[in-house]
């Protein structure tokens, strides 16, 4: 199914809506010292369904529970590397995180897999301690990028549409 080719005018506010919000989404994280490359899973969690504000919310949380599993999983990958060696450790936590993460696909709700994913790749690419306040931080990065997100999808129409009724 092809999506209908949006005018000129509709591409260039879209996109000029997009970068203007990522560039503040991006100041407002390095403000806050977060890392903006966290920032931006929040804006692609937003985009992989729904694109309204409840799968927005939806959404972010399997981000953050992600991020969650990722910390009980490194966690976990430290102590049972103690008893069984990192070679074991890792595949072993690898398996139950995959078992997990690919069965609450199953949730009537909070059911977005690459929600899930992205948060758990975003805790281990950071490469932080276990902890609340290291979870805090990259999930507070990633609030900013799912509201850039809706930001820049739900502002460009209603712009057209002023645009429109005032021409």
């Amino acid at each position: 199914m092809s999506h209908p080719t949006p005018s000129r005018h509709a591409f260039v506010v879209t996109t000029v809506v997009a970068a203007v919000t990522a560039a503040l989404a991006a100041a407002g994280s390095m403000a806050l010292s977060l890392p903006v490359w966290a920032m931006f899973v929040g804006w692609i969690a937003f985009f992989t369904r729904g694109l309204n504000t409840r799968s927005a919310f939806e959404n972010l949380a399997c981000v953050g529970i992600g991020m969650s599993i990722g910390v009980v999983a490194a966690l976990s990958i430290s102590q049972l590397a103690t008893v069984a060696g990192p070679g074991l450790a890792l595949p072993a936590v690898v398996c139950v995180v995959a078992l997990v993460v690919v069965a609450l696909r199953g949730l009537p709700v909070l059911n977005n897999l690459l929600g899930y994913f992205l948060g758990l790749v975003a805790w281990f690419a950071a490469h932080l301690e276990p902890s609340i306040e290291s979870v805090a931080q990259l999930f507070g990065a990633s609030m900013i990028g799912s509201a850039a997100g809706w930001i820049s999808h739900m502002v460009p129409p209603r712009l057209l549409k002023q645009a429109q009724a005032h021409a």
